[in-house]
């Protein structure tokens, strides 16, 4: 099978995510191709589709939503996953759960009605103070939030397994 894993991403947090789930396909010897969105030419010739960006401003970066609009069509009868990379994991525990489900709703909403991904899911990046500009800096400390390396390997481990079952069968990666 061919894979497209696109990403958006500013400080290479989630560009690494794309390429930790594509060794997962490639473990299953898969052709997959991971590529910035704004270098991705096309979906067409792809089996699946999995896509991700960074999330500022409560929002996917402008060239992944730009991306996304453009391939619309071409990805309605294709098989597509997205993934979005935020902070919510450096926020206070309070207000990780409603922050993670606000923001993962807000993005939602923004995807094309043509679009229907067979799942979404928000992880958590990278967070550094010199990321920010300095009101930014303030309000999140502010709310008790801490900078840091939020990602859940595992996590996203297994979420990438669980497509490569989707697209290939339940034998294609055992289960954890």
């Amino acid at each position: 099978m061919r894979i497209l894993i696109g990403h958006a991403s500013r400080q290479g947090a989630t560009a690494e995510i794309a390429e930790r789930i594509a060794e997962i396909f490639r473990q299953i010897s898969d052709e997959v191709d991971v590529l910035p969105m704004k270098e991705a030419k096309s979906v067409e010739g792809y089996d699946g589709v999995v896509l991700g960006s960074a999330i500022h401003n409560q929002a996917w970066l402008p060239e992944a939503s730009d991306f996304l609009y453009r391939q619309s069509g071409n990805l309605a009868g294709t098989p597509i996953w997205l993934f979005s990379v935020g902070m919510s994991a450096g926020l206070p525990a309070p207000l990780r759960g409603p922050g993670r489900r606000a923001q993962e709703k807000r993005i939602a909403q923004a995807f094309p009605v043509e679009v229907r991904p067979r799942n979404h899911r928000v992880f958590s990046g990278v967070g550094s103070p010199d990321l920010l500009p300095r009101w930014g800096r303030f309000l999140f400390r502010a709310a008790g939030g801490r900078f840091g390396d939020y990602r859940d390997w595992a996590g996203i481990e297994e979420w990438a397994k669980s497509i490569a079952r989707d697209l290939h069968g339940p034998e294609s990666m055992p289960q954890p």
